[in-house]
């Protein structure tokens, strides 16, 4: 057996044992093709030619294996490897050749100065998966290794260990119906002095407060571009939709909760993907405002405004364990898949 880089000769042989994986239902990722494997695994951010491997035997290709290294895309820190995928023949599992790939792959990281290796969703290679039992409902990316799949046990097997769960949820939008309780939150709410609802730029309400108290720099960016957007841009329905996968940069609507002049709760920016699914960066509560109703507020009028944007599913992640769970599932959320993120050290 030889470990070597990919060659573009390789390519058919990879394709169909991804495909091979994909029809017999082991993974759940989407079929591949010479576009997406392209998309994915060569013009993406952070991909190298050097870190994609395949294992070859007198039979031919028995397995692959794509990572990213340290320091290769904008958001890796020094010492972080990321573990996209490994993949190995039906015929050929068991006798080697998935820890053939990933030791091979852990001697490179170790000599391009990785400390940890990871598999998690910080990996700037997004790998798209539908949801089980499902009309080709999906999702555009995983946080980690699904742990339905038969590579969960061989990479705690391998050394790795479980950081973090993630539960993925799922709702046809179809079913969804707004609890009459939330009228009576926001009257509640509203009483207190904390508007709930669509956020009107003209507000010019503060933010910082709200992701210091978070320490998020991700929502400050998240609410900066979004409020900007619509200080410099004309609301444009067909800007909404998704073009290729990439959510757009135009006006889109966030669902806020302020009070004395400033965001205390936010969800969105509302969007609709290509295909069909109601798409939103993630829901945030001021600390100091939280068990008060705002987030149940917030997340079943995300819900109601993905039924008037015409999306046909919403799918999210949240921890396994995480109390936001809890207000997801009561808007009519069900779980569908878990995800471990995981961790080696070098």
């Amino acid at each position: 057996m030889q470990i070597r880089v990919m060659q573009p000769s390789d390519l058919n042989a990879v394709m169909q044992l991804w495909n091979s994986s994909v029809q017999k239902g082991e993974v759940l990722y989407f079929p591949m093709t010479e576009e997406y494997f392209q998309k994915k695994f060569v013009l993406n951010e952070g991909c190298e030619p050097e870190n994609l491997l395949v294992a070859e035997t007198e039979e031919g290709v028995a397995g692959f294996l794509h990572g990213v290294a340290p320091e290769a895309f904008r958001l890796g820190k020094p010492g972080n490897a990321y573990l996209t995928c490994l993949m190995v023949q039906n015929g050929q599992r068991g006798k080697g050749v998935g820890k053939a790939l990933l030791d091979a792959w852990k001697a490179r990281m170790k000599a391009r100065g990785a400390q940890t290796l990871f598999i998690s969703s910080v990996n700037p290679v997004n790998l798209d998966w539908h949801i089980p039992g499902t009309p080709g409902h999906d999702h555009n990316n995983v946080p980690g290794l699904d742990t339905g799949c038969a590579g969960y046990g061989f990479f705690l097997h391998e050394g790795f260990e479980t950081r973090y769960r993630e539960v993925s949820l799922y709702i046809d939008l179809s079913t969804f119906r707004l609890n009459p309780q939330i009228a009576q939150i926001r009257k509640r709410l509203q009483a207190e002095g904390i508007s709930t609802g669509p956020y009107d730029p003209d507000w010019n309400c503060g933010f910082d407060r709200l992701c210091d108290r978070v320490g998020s720099e991700y929502w400050r960016d998240v609410l900066r571009t979004e409020i900007d957007a619509w200080k410099h841009q004309t609301p444009n329905q067909d800007a909404r939709m998704w073009a290729d996968g990439v959510p757009p940069r135009g006006p889109r609507t966030l669902l806020t909760a302020v009070h004395d002049g400033q965001i205390v709760g936010f969800t969105g920016p509302i969007d609709l993907q290509k295909s069909g699914r109601g798409w939103f960066t993630g829901i945030c509560t001021d600390p100091e405002y939280e068990h008060r109703g705002i987030a149940t507020v917030l997340f079943n009028l995300l819900m109601q405004a993905f039924v008037e944007e015409g999306a046909a599913f919403s799918t999210l992640f949240t921890g396994l364990e995480s109390h936001a769970r809890k207000v997801y599932e009561r808007a009519g959320l069900r779980p569908v898949r878990e995800f471990a993120l995981m961790s080696m050290p070098l």
